[in-house]
C-alpha cells in the first residue's frame, strides 16, 4: 500500500498496503460543492432504504451503525483499496508502518467478500505456519468470512501476543481446505536482511518499506562492503507487499545518481508529484539484480520499474502484483478516515503498471524463496481483484566458516539467488573485460 503525508515528509504507499495519510485538514474538505450537482433523488432513495430499515429490519440496528455501513459501502463499491477507516483501523495503520506491530504477519486484502494474503511477512508467525501469498481464508475460527468487512477480519486476527487462532485456508494446489493454528506474536518486521552470498557478491533482502528503510539500507550495503567495493548486489524483494512511498524513492536513490523516480498523476492538484534522484550510486556503478514475483506490490513496483527503466538493474523473476494506484487517507472530525483512491503512479518512462504488473527482463520458473520447487502461478494480483481500476497508459576464497556454509546453502537452496548471483558473475566479467 502507499500512503503519503501531505504535512509531513513521510510518504507512505499502502496489503499488505500507495496511501497518503493527510494529517491536518484536507484539502477536499475545502472545496465547494455545487448544490446543483448534488443527486437529490439518489438521496430520497437512500433516505427511504434508511427508515425502511429502521422499521422494518428484523432486530434493532442503530443510526450509527447504518451510516458507517453505507459509508463503508460507499467507498469499497470504488475499486478494492480504497474504504473508511474507524477510529481503531486508523490507529493500526499508522502503527504499522513503524514496522511493529500485534497479530500474525500476513499482508491481506479483499477478492468477492475472502480475505485473500497478499504475501506473508518475513519471520512471523504466519511464514512459519506455512501461510503463503495467494491463499484464500476462508473462516476464522469457526467464523466464516464471507459478508465481513477487511476490518473487521483484520480486528479478529489481531489479538494478544501467545493466543492462537485456527485459519481455514483454500489453495488451489490442494484438493481440501488446509487448517492453519497460528500463534499471535508482537509482530517487529525487520524490513532489512543482509549477507555476503560469495566474496565480492552480496545479497540484501527488503521485506516490508518502512520510514528508515532507506537509511537501513546504506547501512546494509556498507556492512556487506566491508571496506571493499563490491562486483554485484541482488537485491530481493519477493514477497515484499510494499508499505512507505518515502522508503521506495530512498531504496531507488541508493542506486541512481540523477533521473526521475517516479511520478503521480490524479484530479486532485496536490495528488501531482515528482520524485527525482539525487545521491550518488552506493555500488559506485556495480551490477545489480532485483528478483520480484507475484508478491512484490507497490512500493517493490516502484523500484523495480525505476531501476528498470533508467537501465540501472535487471529485473529478475516473475510478473509482479501490479498496484499502481495511490490512496489518500483523510482524517476525520471522529477520529476515524477515508482511504480514498486519488492518483495512479507512473515509472519514469510513463509507464502505469496498475493492474498490469513490472515485467522482469529474464523471466524464472524457480522465484520461490529459499524454495526449489517450480512456482505455480496461484498469487493474487491486482487484476484479479473485483473493481480494480483498469491501466490507463498506454577474489580468491578461503577455507569456509560456519557462516560461508549457511551462506552457501542458501543460494543452494534458493534457485533465483543462485540464478541471480551466476548473472552478477557473468556481468562483472564483462564489465571488467572493457
Amino acid at each position: 500500500m502507499q500512503t503519503l503525508f501531505r504535512h509531513l515528509p513521510t510518504l507512505l504507499i499502502g496489503s499488505v498496503v500507495g496511501l497518503f495519510i493527510a494529517i491536518g485538514g484536507s484539502v477536499l474538505a475545502d472545496r465547494q460543492t455545487n448544490p446543483s450537482t448534488i443527486p437529490y433523488e439518489e438521496l430520497r432513495a437512500f433516505t427511504e432504504v434508511f427508515h425502511k430499515i429502521k422499521s422494518d429490519y428484523v432486530e434493532e440496528v442503530d443510526d450509527k451503525t447504518l451510516l458507517e455501513n453505507a459509508i463503508q459501502g460507499m467507498l469499497s463499491g470504488l475499486d478494492p483499496h480504497s474504504g473508511y477507516l474507524n477510529p481503531e483501523a486508523y490507529q493500526e495503520i499508522q502503527i504499522g508502518t513503524t514496522g511493529k506491530f500485534g497479530g500474525l504477519g500476513i499482508e491481506v486484502g479483499m477478492d468477492n467478500g475472502f480475505v485473500k494474503v497478499i504475501a506473508p511477512i518475513d519471520d512471523t508467525p504466519a511464514q512459519r505456519a506455512g501461510v503463503k501469498a495467494g491463499d484464500l481464508i476462508v473462516r476464522l475460527d469457526d467464523t466464516p468470512v464471507k459478508g465481513m468487512t477487511l476490518n473487521d477480519a483484520v480486528k479478529i486476527m489481531r489479538g494478544e501476543p501467545g493466543t492462537g487462532i485456527t485459519l481455514t485456508i483454500v489453495r488451489e494446489s490442494e484438493e481440501k481446505p488446509l487448517r492453519i493454528t497460528i500463534v499471535r506474536d508482537i509482530i517487529r518486521v525487520k524490513s532489512i536482511k543482509s549477507r555476503t552470498l560469495e566474496p565480492g557478491y552480496g545479497y540484501i533482502r527488503i521485506s516490508h518499506f518502512q520510514t528508515h528503510t532507506g537509511e537501513d539500507l546504506a547501512k546494509a550495503i556498507r556492512t556487506v562492503k566491508n571496506g571493499n567495493p563490491l562486483k554485484g548486489l541482488v537485491l530481493d524483494l519477493r514477497n515484499n507487499p510494499g508499505g512507505v512511498l518515502k522508503a521506495a524513492v530512498d531504496v531507488s536513490d541508493t542506486f541512481l545518481s540523477q533521473g526521475l523516480i517516479v511520478y503521480t498523476e490524479g484530479r486532485v492538484a496536490d495528488s501531482s508529484l515528482k520524485f527525482n534522484a539525487h545521491h550518488n550510486d552506493l555500488l559506485e556503478g556495480a551490477p545489480l539484480v532485483v528478483l520480484v514475483n507475484g508478491g512484490s506490490a507497490s512500493a517493490s513496483e516502484i523500484v523495480a520499474g525505476a531501476l528498470q527503466d533508467h537501465k540501472r538493474a535487471i529485473i529478475m523473476g516473475n510478473k509482479t502484483f501490479g498496484k499502481g494506484s495511490v490512496q489518500t487517507i483523510l482524517p476525520m472530525n471522529n477520529n476515524a478516515a477515508l482511504k480514498l483512491t486519488t492518483a495512479r503512479y507512473y515509472t519514469p518512462s510513463g509507464r502505469s503498471i496498475q493492474a498490469e504488473g513490472i515485467q522482469p527482463d529474464i523471466v524464472l520458473n524457480k522465484v520461490e524463496i529459499a524454495e526449489v520447487e517450480p512456482e505455480e502461478d496461484l498469487r493474487l494480483k491486482e487484476s484479479d481483484l473485483a473493481g480494480h481500476l483498469d491501466n490507463n497508459n498506454a577474489g580468491t576464497q578461503g577455507e569456509m566458516d560456519e557462516t560461508s556454509a549457511k551462506e552457501e546453502s542458501l543460494v543452494k537452496r534458493d534457485y533465483a539467488v543462485y540464478e541471480a548471483l551466476n548473472l552478477l558473475k557473468g556481468l562483472n566479467i564483462i564489465k571488467t573485460s572493457r
